[in-house]
């Protein structure tokens, strides 16, 4: 299928083209641009929420699963999107928000209000868990008016910073694993999965063909909530340093569910999950009967190395099928990460030659920097809960023609004084040639998402990648290395003048013909 060995184009909708003149991009903006994706062999697009939503966390605290919200348009406008899309031979793909929801939520509201019955589809309690129900209900007293202990029920802390708790005006406290807008919903409720059944053909219904599902790894909790062992601090911003908040093993039967669910249309749909977990984890998620993708994280933290990015690589490939990434809207771009543009041109070579699927962020075609937004500016919630802010790789992309039309209101993050210089990288045309190469070799049978392949280090900073009709070398270190054996086919950058390949370079070479 499309999505095994597919090169999908993440948009952040709100950064990618205003048409409406409020300065936040919109559907009918990316409608728009939608040719300059298709210009670049994209399969896909994977569009970052959409739906009705207060935009405490931009979109990811959803008040309403099956609406567009009006900052974006309309559902006469989504149709409009999914139409064009598949006019120009792309596929769509739609996030799902399935772990927590928006305060603002009707459900929630009715939940603040003391519904018993609304509350039991969260998590709330009114006193510190001083032991675990044997039913995994956390200890919750909805009829006790008196006002319980000021700390917290556990002490989970929030992948945005502080407490994973925040007390309700009547004493009690509901469960937010990010921003406090955004409470969790309880799974173990059996309402929330008929309920996310509906949400998930609402939009499979309207044309989409996948899904992607944020914080796939989350959803159920340890029974009884229990408190994280002394001493044991998570690493910010990451849900997976605390092991009672996720990965538990009812959550892949949801998956499960759903994929009977997306099999029953034809064609069937993609469902990818966001499962950032320990890549040996993570594949538990990924089968015929479950996942069919989940997104592999580990390039996202892993230094410009050679040893780093050969054992990373190896670990990634011995669980496929794998979804490549080393940009996405949470993450500093690499043009930064690595330390310049042509590391990042580098790396974009290179994920578009290991197989599997590929999925490239918006700006990542032109090798955008990420942005140094003044800390007046900063919108992330992350950034005022614990000073760490993706807003750099979120200002709005700087088209030819503006990304708003004249005259319009400010852009919704500043954009740097001559930001529109990055649209004559040479990483745009690079991109073009690769996505077309590498689709041109899979539609000739050369390529394929099950290749065997072994990698090596050699000339001590040689990345050296090896599939049966594809070999890719990345010189990783401060001198220039020899090309391997092979018909040159592509370089992230000129060779040296004795046909050498320079530091921070990649490059695909054929088979030599025989």
């Amino acid at each position: 299928m499309w999505w095994t060995d597919g090169v999908v184009y993440q948009v952040y909708p709100r950064s990618f083209a205003d048409a409406s003149g409020d300065g936040v991009g919109d559907l009918a903006g990316l409608t728009a641009h939608l040719e300059h994706i298709a210009g670049l062999g994209a399969d896909a697009i994977w569009l970052t929420p959409f739906q009705r939503s207060p935009q405490a966390d931009h979109g990811y605290d959803v008040s309403d699963y099956t609406d567009v919200d009006p900052l974006f348009g309309d559902l006469a406008a989504f149709d409009a999107l999914v139409t064009r899309a598949h006019d120009l031979g792309l596929r769509v793909i739609a996030d799902i928000v399935p772990n927590h929801c928006s305060d603002q939520h009707p459900l929630f509201q009715a939940a603040l209000a003391g519904d018993p019955s609304a509350r039991a589809r969260f998590h709330f309690a009114s006193a510190p868990f001083a032991s675990a129900p044997a039913d995994g209900t956390p200890n919750s007293q909805h009829s006790d008016s008196r006002l319980p202990d000021s700390q917290p029920p556990n002490n989970w802390p929030s992948v945005f910073g502080g407490p994973a708790w925040t007390r309700t005006p009547d004493g009690s406290w509901y469960l937010h694993l990010y921003a406090p807008e955004q409470p969790d919903w309880n799974w173990r409720d059996p309402r929330t999965a008929p309920y996310f059944d509906d949400v998930i053909r609402f939009w499979l219904d309207r044309g989409v063909d996948g899904l992607r599902i944020d914080v796939a790894h989350g959803l159920f909790k340890a029974p009884g909530l229990p408190s994280l062992p002394p001493g044991a601090e998570p690493e910010p911003g990451r849900l997976r340093g605390n092991p009672h908040a996720c990965d538990q093993p009812e959550t892949i039967e949801i998956y499960r569910r759903w994929r009977r669910i997306t099999e029953g249309y034809d064609p069937p749909r993609a469902l990818i999950g966001e499962v950032n977990l320990a890549p040996h984890r993570a594949a538990r998620y990924v089968g015929d009967d479950r996942l069919h993708q989940a997104f592999a994280f580990e390039f996202l933290v892993a230094p410009w190395e050679v040893t780093a990015w050969r054992d990373t690589a190896d670990r990634l490939l011995s669980r496929r099928p794998v979804t490549w990434v080393v940009e996405n809207h949470d993450v500093v771009r690499t043009a930064t990460r690595y330390g310049n543009p042509a590391r990042a041109r580098a790396a974009l070579l290179t994920i578009l030659a290991l197989p599997g699927a590929a999925y490239l962020y918006q700006g990542q075609e032109y090798s955008l920097p990420e942005a140094d937004v003044p800390a007046e500016a900063r919108q992330d919630p992350a950034w005022r809960r614990s000073g760490f802010s993706r807003d750099g790789c979120r200002v709005p992309l700087p088209w030819t023609d503006g990304f708003s039309p004249p005259g319009s209101a400010p852009p919704w993050l500043p954009v740097p004084p001559g930001w529109s210089r990055h649209l004559d990288s040479p990483t745009l045309p690079l991109t073009r040639t690769a996505v077309s190469l590498r689709r041109r070799l899979h539609r000739q049978g050369l390529l394929s998402a099950g290749d065997p392949m072994t990698l090596n280090v050699d000339y001590d900073d040689r990345l050296l990648a090896e599939r049966p009709n594809l070999t890719m070398a990345v010189a990783m270190g401060t001198d220039p290395v020899p090309l391997p054996a092979g018909d040159l086919l592509l370089a992230s950058g000129p060779l040296t003048p004795d046909g050498l390949l320079p530091p921070d370079t990649a490059a695909w070479l054929a088979p030599a013909a025989r």
